[in-house]
């Protein structure tokens, strides 16, 4: 019976993205970084209802100042993670792989870290091979540029289609054929 129990636990957490604390973490203006209940199938929205995807920098792991002007003009997938996340530590290798066969054709991949030390998450990139570019974000900042869609739980995916509208949100892991099959969709789109 208590293996039941902990099982069905550890199988809602997976559901429902990471948490911290109570629930919320406090950021630098006074706000909440929230977590809520996973969308694991996601939700892609239909091309007429789609909305422009808010602007938001900062600096790359790496140190380089980033835009997000840069990601104009192709489908992106954005991708808000922690090293502290477990549901991110099995998610960040099948983003690679989904990376590697479609950064020829223009999608662009850009992971955001979320509550993490520069070190931890450098790390984190290092150990599951990470090429694709990621912001640090220690105090969930761009995440809550997003809220809307919510971007603030931890992990979360928002993929830009080419007009740099949001095309499809995932809160929880996302697996590998929902990512793929959304980035086939928005690359039918462009023709």
């Amino acid at each position: 019976m208590r293996r039941c129990l902990l099982g069905a636990l550890a199988g809602a957490l997976l559901l429902t993205g990471c948490t911290s604390g109570a629930g919320a973490a406090d950021v630098a203006d006074g706000r909440e970084f929230r977590f809520v209940q996973g969308t694991p199938s996601g939700e892609v929205i239909p091309p007429a209802e789609r909305a422009a995807a808010p602007e938001f920098g900062g600096e790359t792991l790496d140190g380089a100042p980033f835009d997000s002007a840069e990601l104009d003009g192709g489908i992106a997938v954005l991708n808000f993670w922690g090293s502290w996340c477990a549901p991110c530590r099995v998610e960040s290798p099948q983003f690679q792989e989904v990376y590697a066969e479609v950064r020829d054709r223009g999608v662009r991949f850009l992971g955001v870290n979320v509550k993490d030390t520069d070190q931890l998450a450098r790390a984190f990139e290092d150990s599951s091979g990470i090429e694709f570019p990621s912001l640090y974000d220690p105090r969930g900042e761009v995440a809550l540029a997003f809220r809307d869609y919510p971007a603030n739980a931890i992990p979360s995916t928002v993929v830009l289609d080419a007009q740099g509208r949001v095309a499809a949100v995932y809160t929880g892991a996302v697996q590998q054929e929902d990512l793929r099959a959304v980035l086939d969709l928005l690359m039918a789109e462009e023709g």
